[in-house]
């Protein structure tokens, strides 16, 4: 390996962000779930959590994806329950991407993503399941001024992670690591050996 490819990998360990994740639900379009991948690796995203318990996890194309899956965390969930709890466990604060009729809806840009953060978004035809908004923190929405109500669902993920990236590049987190040197060392290993 090269002197280049290890400080590559060094930076990208120490500007994973520990505590902001995404969430998907039987999201089935591949080309969909490689472009949510390239957005979370983009941003940082060290994990994201997958809920499939009505479609299965679709075949990821080898050119689009295949790197940014590598390095990104995928854990599978066959419930919503099952996936909550681990993420309350960890003291998420879990966001669904869905219009409330009762309006109890918050912007995206009224969101704090330097707290622990899970955005959960849905399937590309039913969106957000009834069981997540039951079950969520709260509701979060994309202001949109067209006649469109809402945007392709992996557009909403890359426009919700670069409001999260900025927030916290604001407040320098991609500067100092929430990982503990042990963890970033075993982070780095597991990059090295992939």
């Amino acid at each position: 390996m090269t002197e280049r490819r290890l400080k590559k990998f060094k930076e990208v360990v120490n500007q994973r962000q520990k505590y902001i994740t995404v969430v998907i639900e039987n999201i089935h379009d591949p080309h969909n779930v490689s472009a949510i991948l390239r957005s979370c690796d983009a941003v940082g995203i060290d994990r994201i959590f997958l809920i499939y318990n009505i479609n299965k996890f679709p075949k990821i194309g080898r050119v689009s994806s295949a790197s940014a899956k590598k390095w990104i965390k995928l854990e599978k969930y066959k419930s919503v329950e099952e996936c909550f709890a681990e993420l309350k466990k960890e003291k998420y604060k879990i966001y669904a991407t869905h219009i409330s009729e009762k309006g109890k809806n918050k912007s995206l840009y009224e969101i704090d993503f330097t707290k622990r953060v899970a955005i959960v978004f849905g399937n590309e035809h039913l969106g957000v399941s009834e069981d997540v908004v039951s079950r969520a923190d709260g509701n979060m929405i994309i202001p949109m001024y067209g006649m469109v109500q809402s945007l392709n669902v992996s557009v909403s993920v890359a426009v919700c992670l670069y409001e999260a990236l900025r927030q916290r590049e604001a407040k320098g987190m991609y500067l100092k690591s929430q990982f503990t040197k042990k963890e970033l060392e075993m982070k780095l290993n597991e990059y090295l050996s992939k």
